[in-house]
């Protein structure tokens, strides 16, 4: 069973939930704008490919961190690139976004961005990891869902200097 795009986001949502032990698939799916089988399925393929612990009552899945830490810096970029499209309006990833923006001196190229209708910037577009996410990071905001998902953005799209700072602060966020 191989992983779909949409298994990364859940991943990262469940990073993001910290320790929290107030989720369940459903909440998870409502936040994420995906049906509650789509997420059912990502747990059992991120299980199968030994990102998340298996659910054993009354322990929840739990990310393995170690493992994502490795897919999300050497593995993602190769499974899911990412291509720049044509300018839309949208709202920014990779190295646009609010976590490495600070970190990255932006030139007068377009910056990237998930295309959104009701997006804020105007750049050229980034396949998102599933059409709904910037929908549901409107909809639920979520700043450290959003950051993980930039920084893998960064990475996906990213020049070396990018991908670098990205790592880093990547590796900082999963050793929280």
């Amino acid at each position: 069973m191989a992983l779909k795009p949409q298994d990364i986001a859940v991943i990262c949502k469940l990073i993001a939930q910290k320790s929290s032990l107030e989720w369940s698939q459903n909440s998870l799916a409502v936040e994420m704008c995906l049906s509650p089988s789509q997420v059912n399925s990502a747990f059992k393929r991120l299980v199968e490919s030994s990102l998340v612990t298996p659910y054993r009552p009354p322990n929840k899945p739990r990310p393995i961190l170690q493992s994502c830490k490795n897919f999300f810096t050497h593995g993602v970029a190769y499974a899911f690139p990412a291509q720049q499209g044509e300018l839309v309006r949208g709202m920014p990833t990779s190295y646009a976004a609010p976590c490495l923006k600070q970190h990255i001196a932006q030139g007068d190229e377009p910056i990237p961005v998930w295309p959104y209708a009701k997006g804020k910037a105007r750049g050229l577009a980034i396949k998102p990891l599933y059409p709904a996410l910037p929908k549901a990071l409107d909809k639920f905001p979520d700043q450290p869902f959003y950051d993980l998902l930039a920084l893998i953005d960064a990475i996906r799209t990213g020049k070396a200097r990018e991908k670098n700072i990205a790592i880093e602060l990547l590796s900082a966020l999963l050793s929280e």
